[in-house]
């Protein structure tokens, strides 16, 4: 999945948007999904809780 956000990468505020997004397109809550890898890269690794 292709994602893309306007938030800057400042204190983590780009990888909140990321999982945002990501958890709006699956339908299920933010707090199910983690961060695996790429917390400050443009690739990122998530994974559903």
């Amino acid at each position: 999945m292709l994602v893309r956000v306007r938030a800057k990468p400042d204190e983590g505020a780009a990888n909140k948007a990321v999982l945002e997004l990501v958890a709006q397109a699956l339908g299920t809550a933010p707090s199910r999904l983690s961060l695996l890898r790429g917390a400050s890269a443009r690739d990122k690794l998530v994974q559903l809780d």
